[in-house]
């Protein structure tokens, strides 16, 4: 089935410069400008260019995009609006329109968990089968130690150079989005996953996790698959394991041990506490018992 022909029209000019500066003052990531590429060109294809667009214009996308899941539609006027941001910062229009863009109301979903025991099930068959020493099983027992170990994106993760690695300090050199660096410390467990990888690894590529692919490393795409069927061996619901899910496991184990959101922020590498204050509803029962437990009033209580 060919693509159809509106997939194939070009962005404006105008959103040409948008997307380069993104690239070039923000460090977006490919996967970033696509997605604001794909956005600017459906209200481009609804509206014409966006950069000419009046406000009785946006507020007719309300109707346009009304079969749009919320989250869809709040990501397609947030593209917009930066754009427009962006348009009167260079002078390039005197007015923002974007305040009659519709409203959107979304609720950012839970993350799906796994338990410690599940955790615990997965790294126990990772280790049995890299008892072996054969170079894949090992690679794959030091990846789910550092996505478990460390919080990484799964792009940071797969794209982690060999020099991040430094060799008298417990912590990786990563840098996430935009381009941004930060110190990410590496459990006792995975530096030892880590050594053995080193030592079975035979490229002499820069990458960490070398492939012959276009990027030169593994990919997101196989290290999903990598990790899914590792959970299938495990007798876990592989459809429950993701690199993703894995970054909120650590997030939230760290969080039941009594970690410190300011501090997850950081590990997490999260711009704004906002997103890391969403794994504190997975916590619910120990801020409770923290709150009757420490409380002065709830010493009161006890007289």
């Amino acid at each position: 089935m060919g693509v159809p022909r509106k997939e194939k029209a070009a962005v404006s000019a105008t959103i040409e410069q948008f997307l380069v500066m993104l690239a070039a003052e923000r460090g977006a990531a490919r996967n970033t400008l696509e997605a604001y590429r794909r956005d600017l060109l459906a209200a481009q294809l609804a509206i014409g260019d966006p950069a000419l667009a009046e406000a009785d214009a946006l507020a007719s996308l309300g109707a346009v995009w009304a079969d749009l899941a919320p989250a869809s539609l709040a990501r397609r006027c947030s593209a917009l609006r930066q754009f427009y941001g962006f348009l009167v910062d260079e002078g390039l229009r005197d007015d923002d329109p974007s305040p009659a863009l519709p409203s959107t109301v979304t609720r950012r979903p839970l993350p799906r968990l796994l338990s410690q025991e599940d955790v615990t099930r997965l790294l126990t068959r990772a280790e049995e089968e890299a008892a072996s020493d054969r170079s894949d099983a090992v690679r794959l027992l030091c990846l789910l130690e550092l996505l478990y170990g460390s919080g990484l994106r799964a792009s940071e993760l797969v794209s982690l150079l060999v020099n991040a690695v430094p060799r008298d300090a417990p912590f990786l050199h990563v840098a996430g989005k935009g381009g941004q660096q930060r110190m990410v410390p590496v459990s006792t467990r995975a530096r030892h996953a880590l050594s053995r990888w080193l030592a079975l690894r035979r490229s002499t590529s820069r990458h960490l996790f070398p492939s012959h692919g276009v990027d030169g490393h593994l990919t997101r795409v196989r290290l999903f698959q990598l990790l899914r069927a590792l959970a299938a061996r495990a007798d876990i619901d592989p459809t429950r394991v993701s690199p993703h899910v894995l970054r909120h496991a650590f997030a939230t184990h760290l969080l039941e041990g009594g970690a410190d959101l300011r501090v997850l922020q950081m590990l997490l590498g999260h711009a704004d506490i906002s997103t890391t204050q969403i794994y504190t509803h997975v916590d619910s029962a120990r801020l409770v018992e923290l709150v009757n437990a420490r409380h002065p009033l709830a010493r009161m209580s006890d007289r």
